[in-house]
């Protein structure tokens, strides 16, 4: 069973994510399991407070360490006094680039992974020198928190564990799963608008398919992804 926890201040926008479509049969399946922990239980005082603001100055409000580190603390005992490990990954702009490759890592990861989404104006500097294993970025940009960025590493994960897909064969050739985008798809009707199918695609002839697809996956990554293609 893949194993995810959620460190969050907004469980709830979790809600359907866990429970609709291919994720949720996986969950019913016991494929995979995703818990959710609200770090405002370990908040300060009777206001549960988990921010403060910045020493120096600035604009915004920066994440306090006690919350974090006694919510993940805690979730590595649970953890581990079931007999598994617990990887504590930071979500942040900062971090190193998610990825299919880093997808496949995951994937392949016995541990628990603990994803932690931050809020406000980012993290304590002590939470990420101090406490976590890994530190991953959706991308150069920025969003409100990071709990859009779990579910989609959470999806894309998860539908590398087998059982998850109803194709297994799904994942083989779509684009990036062998450094390239995937060549275009086509389905009925053959022609629509003035644009007709690819008189190769509805030959039956299988292997001037795959050169066919073969060409065409390298002409779009050279169009837009070259970089794909460097070395």
């Amino acid at each position: 069973m893949k194993r995810f926890e959620v460190l969050t201040l907004f469980p709830g926008l979790f809600a359907p994510f866990v429970e609709e479509g291919l994720i949720g049969k996986a969950r019913e399946k016991r494929l995979m399991e995703i818990t959710l922990h609200n770090y405002r239980e370990q908040g300060l005082g009777r206001h549960r407070v988990v921010d403060d603001t910045p020493y120096g100055g600035g604009a915004g409000m920066v994440i306090r360490p006690e919350p974090v580190y006694a919510a993940v603390r805690e979730r590595q005992a649970a953890n581990a006094a079931e007999g598994r490990k617990t990887r504590v990954v930071l979500l942040t702009p900062q971090g190193r680039p998610f990825n299919q490759a880093v997808a496949r890592e995951m994937a392949a990861a016995e541990e628990t992974l603990l994803l932690i989404c931050g809020r406000y104006e980012g993290f304590d500097e002590r939470i990420r020198t101090g406490l976590v294993d890994d530190e991953i970025s959706l991308g150069d940009f920025v969003t409100l928190g990071g709990e859009c960025v779990a579910m989609v590493m959470m999806e894309t994960v998860l539908r590398l564990v087998p059982g998850v897909l109803g194709n297994p064969d799904s994942t083989l050739e779509e684009s990036f799963a062998q450094g390239r985008l995937e060549y275009p798809q086509f389905t009925r009707p053959p022609e629509f608008e003035g644009q007709r199918v690819p008189d190769v695609l509805i030959s039956g002839h299988h292997g001037e398919i795959a050169r066919w697809r073969e060409a065409e996956a390298t002409r779009r990554t050279r169009e837009r992804r070259p970089e794909l293609l460097e070395g």
